[in-house]
């Protein structure tokens, strides 16, 4: 058996050895228990994990989502409403990630919902659909505070979905429809003041001159008979009849007339 002996020994090892070998992704983690107590963080590559002495916990380094669920809170208000939410999160220290919390990705979760219940509480409802930016900023790092001791980083925190009771969304619609009801009758406003104006300025033009009040009102008169298909008769001052006579007569060139000629006189007649 001496020959076989070290064959023996070479197998031995390998066995020992190979089960000891480990290896983590790039974006992996080991947390190492040696008889119970923290060892170390290995990894990203090739470790040793002593077989029967050492265990390890691997974590997942790279950003995480998680759902919550949908949860019914009351707005500052007392708006009854429901809201889902989604979590942006990540591991930046693995060892408080295993050893200061058991399930690290519930707990986070457990404590976004509380959080979320909280935030919008302090809001009302206009808030919470018209300025949302800053309510998710604000549970980002509330939720953020209450996870660091777990070596947890909340990255973003977005709200997925809104929902607000039936009655509430009619009296909204019927808000909104009055607002632009409003803002209709504002510029209708608007134009016929525009309207006013240009028409006082139109008429202290037209009150210049009498005559041009004249002819405007009878270019009105022409064209409701034009549009009606019908003759109307207009008793027109004597005043405007002699100044377009003398306007005529200043503009129309007066006809030339040639000199008559005197007629000869007619031969005597013969007495018989």
């Amino acid at each position: 058996m001496g020959p076989y002996l070290p064959i023996l020994l070479l197998v031995l090892i390998v066995l020992v050895i190979l089960p000891a070998i480990r290896i983590c992704n790039q974006y992996e983690r080991a947390v190492v228990f040696r008889l119970g107590r923290y060892s170390r963080t290995a990894g990203p590559g090739l470790y040793l994990l002593i077989p029967y002495v050492e265990w390890q916990s691997r974590l997942d380094m790279r950003t995480l989502t998680d759902q919550v669920e949908q949860q019914e809170t009351i707005t500052r208000d007392n708006v009854p409403i429901k809201i889902n939410a989604v979590i942006w999160r990540r591991i930046v220290d693995p060892a408080r990630a295993v050893i200061e919390v058991r399930d690290v990705a519930n707990t986070v979760v457990q404590v976004a919902v509380t959080t979320l219940r909280s935030v919008i509480g302090r809001h009302s409802l206009d808030e919470v659909l018209k300025d949302q930016d800053s309510i998710t900023s604000a549970l980002r790092s509330a939720i953020d505070q209450a996870t660091e001791p777990w070596g947890v980083k909340v990255e973003r925190v977005e709200m997925k979905n809104v929902e607000i009771p039936e009655s509430m969304q009619r009296a909204m619609a019927q808000e909104a429809e009055a607002f632009r009801e409003k803002r209709a009758r504002l510029i209708k406003a608007e134009a016929e003041m525009e309207a006013a104006e240009l028409l006082k300025k139109a008429a202290q033009i037209i009150m210049e001159s009498p005559a041009g009040l004249e002819l405007r009102r009878m270019q009105m008169i022409t064209e409701v008979g034009a549009e009606q298909n019908t003759m109307t008769i207009v008793m027109m001052p004597s005043e405007f009849v002699n100044m377009a006579g003398a306007i005529a007569n200043t503009m129309t060139p007066k006809a030339w007339t040639e000199p008559q000629q005197p007629s000869p006189p007619a031969p005597p007649s013969a007495n018989r």
